[in-house]
């Protein structure tokens, strides 16, 4: 039977690079500066890396069908390099397994790196697909911000929420984010904005405006992982340990007439949530969770995120939201490094940037944006797919 990695698996380095539009340099680059940071916090050589795996999602033209551009950037020992896809999931995907080789007894040490040079794809939002007519009418093809407005459309109908008080909630979300980024020196988007600014932006797919969608840039972020027991022979005093990793899949249920969907929330994420708290040992996770950092590709998937990560209850996120509960000051915030929102979305790197903020607060390193009362539990969402079928991550971590 399965027991789970709870505590299994320490985080000995983390980095990230700066994100933003990097048209002056490569994949190999971003990498590297993600790796310096990592490698330097670790405090270990290169040599002593036993695994690596490489999460990218759309990168072909940079990174090519293996994790080799991973082995030779950073000049790795001729270890296994694995590169890993799984949509927007993809930097949580390379994390995990980083994380199960360790735990499992098959490396003392492991890399996961993820990145991605999304501006050189050339598209204005994420790059298209396809495979076939049914997968283009049911599948993460077309308009991103087309899919997430009919999901804001299914909650709003759902719970009989005014469409003025959605979009104030959908407004703070970008408000409040905006104004963590702004104190961060790696995001790409770092200027505050205020509710009016968002309310009165063009519209991109109603009801989702230009401030209510992130934006698209160039990032990679990487963690190197070990035993507790490894971590502490290295010196290392202050433990960040992994507490549970789930991800869930959509099966296609989500497309019968019949299943009971609504398109008003995400099944994968309820899915991956509960075994992700049970793996922990979290009974109440509005109380016990002191921080997240969830996909909020668009602002109505953070808010509808809430509920599905079991924080708020069903219907009344929006409600939590307007009340300053996810602010950088409230109960439990949510992006406090500014989010996809102010950092775009490299798909490869998102992941592992959201676990690079959580594991800077738990250590008190997160400079002006720091909580005050150090958390000691964060949480991790990562979202691939459209609301109809979709790939869901959550990663918790916390203090040894």
């Amino acid at each position: 039977m399965a027991r789970g990695i709870k505590d299994k698996v320490a985080i000995l380095g983390m980095g990230c690079a700066r994100f933003g539009e990097r048209w002056a340099d490569d994949a190999d680059t971003l990498m590297v500066e993600a790796f310096d940071e990592a490698i330097a916090d670790a405090g270990i050589e290169p040599s002593a890396i036993d695994a690596a795996w490489l999460g990218v999602a759309f990168d072909a033209v940079n990174i090519g069908p293996s994790g080799i551009p991973l082995s030779m950037a950073l000049r790795l020992p001729n270890i296994g390099v694995t590169k890993v896809e799984n949509y927007c999931a993809s930097g949580t995907e390379s994390f995990r397994g980083a994380v199960y080789a360790v735990a499992s007894g098959a490396a003392d040490i492991a890399l996961a790196m993820g990145v991605e040079k999304l501006k050189d794809t050339g598209y204005g939002g994420l790059p298209v697909r396809t495979r076939g007519t049914t997968f283009d009418m049911v599948g993460v093809t077309g308009s991103a911000p087309g899919n997430f407005a009919q999901l804001a459309g299914a909650y709003r109908t759902k719970h009989g929420v005014g469409k003025a008080d959605l979009k104030r909630a959908m407004a703070h979300v970008s408000v409040k984010s905006h104004a963590n980024g702004a104190k961060n020196p790696k995001a790409h988007l770092r200027k505050a904005v205020d509710m009016d600014t968002v309310l009165n932006a063009p519209m991109i797919a109603e009801p989702l405006g230009l401030y209510d969608c992130c934006g698209v840039s160039d990032g990679a972020a990487c963690a190197i992982v070990t035993t507790p027991e490894i971590a502490r022979s290295l010196g290392k005093t202050d433990l960040v340990t992994v507490k549970a990793l789930q991800v869930s899949t959509s099966n296609g249920w989500e497309l019968q007439q019949a299943g009971g969907w609504d398109g008003s929330y995400f099944h994968t994420t309820r899915i991956a949530a509960a075994k992700a708290y049970e793996e922990a040992g979290v009974t109440r996770p509005r109380e016990q969770i002191d921080l997240m950092e969830v996909h909020d590709c668009f602002s109505i998937t953070e808010l509808v995120t809430m509920e599905d990560l079991h924080i708020s209850k069903e219907g009344e996120g929006w409600k939590d939201v307007l009340d300053g509960f996810f602010d950088a000051d409230g109960a439990v915030p949510c992006q406090i490094d500014g989010g996809l929102k102010c950092f775009g979305h490299p798909i490869g790197a998102s992941g592992l940037r959201m676990i690079y903020e959580n594991y800077l607060q738990l250590l008190g390193r997160a400079g002006e944006r720091q909580r005050q009362q150090p958390p000691s539990l964060a949480l991790s969402h990562n979202l691939g797919g459209s609301p109809i079928q979709n790939v869901s991550a959550v990663a918790i971590v916390g203090l040894a």
